[in-house]
């Protein structure tokens, strides 16, 4: 049986302009620009204004905030559900907001990959017909960092499978080891292991003694090597001298363990950070300035508006006037929506900036790493009365130039640590202790993540081992065993 019923529901509604805005927000300085080009491009009821570039300051910014009103532009809202599903976004954990669809590649320079280089090679050894098609399907098999990590095995089933042709795991290895005296040295390498003697081989002019030790630890002492057990190698090798172990494991530990990573072309983007924000000690003040290319001058076109005028008043009973009234005032709310977003784009980077200098003052003052505080985004969300996911979106693209260089504004957020007397430390203050302490430290005893633990205790910090086993591998630390060095 069907019946009809009324129901209360509350729903969270964003606008064009709250959207507009929200976009803004997350765009990096650097990207900015081209933002408001492709706006420029789009709508011509928005023009450039004619006022010099100039540091945007905290007070201008504020007077422009008292005389700032929000449009009421178009009644059309948004539901969030709708928004959200198309913009997701990181929230507090400050990983990267956005997704990259809006991003422009760059122009990639031209260069030889490492497989081209190494056909190249191939095409110079003169191997008959099914030898070549073995190499080919060997060098196909060669990852980017060099290695060929799939059993010769399973390389003869492909040859019979995709090229008709059959061969043995002999006839394989027979190319394999052709291909592994080509440049880079150790290419081709099957594991470390395997990398590590073919660039020594390439080093043995049988008179040099470091590479002949050195070759004798790989081949006889690879896991005492690997695990950093120098004496167990001495007594392997039956020699009680230090500097004869020394010298070969040095010379090692200069070899490429990525033979293919220095010739493959990088596909990463070179990235040059941009800063938001302008922070200079003026004799003990702090002042803070907006960078000038985050304050754009835009403006209404007074050609559109008068435009919009003249058709306002016309008689709108013709259907193509009325819809070029209608053309017109898209693009002028659109136009005013837009600078409207940019003004308070700026006041939100500042609002949020300002509190984080309030908070990190004596960092900033001095930048001694130690002095920074524990600071969550819901400090800032509290001070500034804003949304944390608002905070979020500003801290995770954005930086700030100070005296001491430029930092992203999530490296200042931690999580705290307590100590003896009550008081609550920073998370960076207590890896720069680890770092210090494992710097200074005797290489030939290096100490284990429980004697760095018990170090902490002793200086007042209440931290568990694992804890200092986390901060030690944030900060690229190897353990204890992988420190030890003669």
């Amino acid at each position: 049986m069907q019946k009809l019923g009324l129901s209360q529901s509350l729903q969270q509604k964003l606008s064009p302009q709250q959207i507009q805005f929200i976009k803004l927000l997350q765009v990096p300085t650097a990207e900015l620009e081209t933002r408001i080009e492709e706006e420029l491009e789009i709508n011509p009821a928005l023009e450039e204004g004619e006022g010099e570039d100039q540091e945007k300051t905290e007070e201008d910014t504020y007077e422009q905030e008292e005389e700032y009103q929000e449009s009421s532009g178009s009644e059309e809202e948004v539901d969030i559900k709708d928004y959200l599903r198309d913009d997701d976004y990181s929230g507090y954990k400050m990983q990267g907001d956005g997704d990259d669809e809006d991003e422009r590649d760059m122009p990639l320079p031209m260069s030889t990959s490492l497989h081209e280089q190494l056909m190249d090679q191939l095409d110079f050894l003169g191997l008959d017909e099914k030898q070549y098609t073995i190499g080919k399907q060997l060098v196909g098999s060669i990852e980017g960092d060099g290695y060929i990590r799939r059993d010769l095995d399973a390389i003869v089933n492909d040859l019979a499978f995709s090229q008709g042709i059959e061969a043995t795991v002999e006839e394989v290895e027979t190319v394999l080891k052709r291909i592994q005296t080509f440049d880079p040295p150790g290419i081709a390498a099957r594991n470390l292991q395997e990398c590590l003697l073919l660039q020594l081989d390439r080093m043995d002019n049988g008179h040099d003694i470091d590479v002949a030790v050195a070759k004798k630890i790989i081949t006889e002492c690879y896991d005492e090597f690997t695990k950093k057990h120098y004496q167990k190698i001495q007594k392997k090798l039956e020699t009680e001298d230090e500097e004869f172990i020394r010298d070969a494991v040095d010379l090692i530990v200069k070899l490429n363990p990525k033979p293919g990573g220095s010739s493959a072309p990088s596909m990463v983007k070179n990235q040059y950070i941009i800063p938001d924000f302008i922070l200079t000690n003026n004799n003990g003040k702090l002042e803070l300035a907006l960078n000038s290319r985050n304050a754009p001058e835009l403006r209404i076109s007074r050609s559109y508006t008068e435009m919009f005028k003249a058709y306002d008043k016309s008689d709108k009973k013709d259907k193509k006037l009325k819809e070029a009234v209608s053309f017109v005032k898209q693009k002028l709310d659109a136009a005013k929506w837009f600078i409207d977003a940019i003004k308070q784009r700026q006041q939100t980077l500042l609002r949020t900036m300002r509190a984080i200098v309030d908070f990190q003052y004596d960092f900033f003052l001095e930048g001694d790493e130690t002095k920074l505080k524990p600071m969550i985004l819901k400090d800032i969300a509290s001070m500034i009365s804003m949304d944390i996911s608002t905070v979020s979106r500003v801290a995770s693209s954005k930086a700030v130039q100070t005296d001491f260089g430029i930092y992203p504004l999530k490296y200042f957020f931690s999580e705290g640590i307590s100590t003896d007397s009550g008081e609550e430390v920073s998370s960076r203050e207590v890896k720069q202790i680890i770092k210090d302490i494992i710097d200074s430290e005797d290489k030939n005893k290096p100490y284990s993540d429980d004697k760095l633990e018990k170090i902490l205790n002793d200086k007042g910090y209440n931290i568990a081992r694992r804890t200092v086993a986390k901060y030690r591998e944030q900060l690229n630390i190897p353990v204890a065993r992988l420190r030890k060095e003669l």
